[in-house]
């Protein structure tokens, strides 16, 4: 075999594989005899015939396919390591040249895209300062005084921050639509999860009342007779409950049951406490997000379409699987936000495309500085993961590949070296 590679734009490119002689002769063998299993002559058992026989009900062109199918694979593997090429996302084959003597393979394919670094060790980042305020420690106690709030039933119209228990059901020209009906639905008022308009028409409602809302589609939704388009839901409220909060009591904080903090006092030292670690956090993350942006935007690097693709598909499906975790699916979430898979995905892929080419700058940081795993480094590695998850390391090593873990502690490794080195 004999190969040439062939790069074109955005780490697209051609690698050529040419198979001819016996490796060639050897595959169309193989292909015949495959075939001639399957052929009938008669006055002869199916795969009994003579040679020259099965072959004149076999054409060049079956045998070609063949043949094809059975070498393509190592022709792959032969030019990809002739070449040494990472690839990403599946190749695509066709056929140049083909006859009895050779047969030369086209693979369309992307490659790990070439990242030109930056001068990411001079870049650095002050880290905020952490303050807890006033205001910070009244927010976090009126949160926990709404999280234990009871909901209680009033016979007066609901407002915003209220909960209203609705039926609904959409109509389009007088059509009912899919995916748009609702019963015994509890919605707070105020909460953003409907279509733009749709909470604050139900303001001033009262139990027993039916009412229509009309509303539009955003522009940008994704069912296109919808998109745009005014629409009527015809609900029907069913009760209306207001939040009664507790008092913030000695008593309320021992009923929080949480270890050594049974008074008021104890509980604002406790959010006091806790307001520090989460801004302490916050702030950390900050920094990182800072290092991370400066070092991505002071390299190049084209990405491949497909890598944005496939890590946009991987964003979506986690979103999904939230979703049916909350009892969603997409068609209600659709319906409710007017956000369709097309617009979810769109939002996704700038996500995406930050998250592939932060991998890439990471990985490239690591091979100029010769990050390289020990076997002690490895096994070391596999017992962190084992510890973080509860599981034995045997299970985990059946679970993830040395080279993923490799990979990994690379990437992890390189976020390290640049956050040190960013530190002002």
């Amino acid at each position: 075999m004999k190969s040439n590679w062939t790069v074109k734009e955005k780490s697209t490119g051609t690698l050529s594989v040419v198979v001819a002689d016996e490796a060639w002769a050897l595959a169309q063998e193989k292909a015949f005899n495959k075939l001639a299993k399957n052929v009938e002559v008669k006055g002869f058992r199916k795969g009994s015939a003579p040679k020259d026989l099965v072959r004149k009900q076999i054409s060049d062109a079956s045998i070609f396919n063949e043949a094809i199918d059975s070498v393509a694979n190592e022709a792959y593997v032969f030019g990809l390591t002739q070449h040494d090429l990472s690839v990403v996302g599946r190749p695509q084959l066709d056929v140049k040249d083909i006859s009895k003597e050779s047969v030369e393979l086209l693979f369309e394919v992307t490659v790990t895209p070439v990242v030109t670094l930056g001068d990411y060790k001079s870049v650095k980042v002050a880290q905020e300062s952490v303050v807890v305020s006033d205001s910070d420690i009244e927010a976090v106690i009126n949160k926990t005084l709404e999280d234990y709030a009871e909901l209680v039933v009033k016979e007066s119209a609901a407002e915003m921050g209220d909960t209203v228990v609705i039926d609904f059901e959409g109509f389009k020209d007088g059509v009912a639509f899919e995916g748009g009906k609702g019963e015994n639905y509890p919605l707070e008022l105020g909460s953003q999860s409907f279509i733009p308009g749709f909470e604050e028409a139900l303001v001033g409602s009262v139990v027993g009342q039916s009412l229509d809302v009309e509303v539009s589609f955003p522009d940008n939704y994704g069912v296109e007779d919808l998109a745009g388009q005014p629409v009527v839901f015809k609900c029907t409220v069913h009760e209306v409950k207001a939040k009664q909060l507790p008092e913030l009591t000695d008593e309320f904080v021992a009923s929080l049951k949480k270890e050594g903090i049974d008074t008021v006092d104890a509980f604002k030292e406790d959010v006091i406490h806790t307001l520090k670690h989460e801004k302490e956090h916050e702030a950390e993350h900050a920094f990182e997000d800072a290092v991370l942006s400066q070092v991505v935007e002071a390299s190049s690097v084209e990405i491949p379409q497909v890598m944005i693709d496939e890590e946009t598909n991987v964003l979506f499906e986690d979103f999904k699987r939230r979703l049916e975790q909350q009892n969603y699916n997409m068609e209600l979430y659709s319906a409710l936000t007017g956000q369709d898979e097309a617009f979810l995905r769109e939002q996704m892929s700038k996500d995406a495309d930050r998250k592939v080419r932060l991998r890439l700058v990471l990985d490239a940081i690591a091979k100029a500085e010769n990050f390289e795993m020990s076997p002690e480094d490895l096994e070391a590695e596999y017992s962190n993961i084992a510890g973080m998850y509860n599981m034995e390391v045997d299970q985990v090593k059946q679970v993830l590949t040395p080279s993923v873990v490799m990979q990994e502690w690379r990437l992890k490794t390189a976020f390290e070296f640049i956050k040190t080195n960013a530190k002002a």
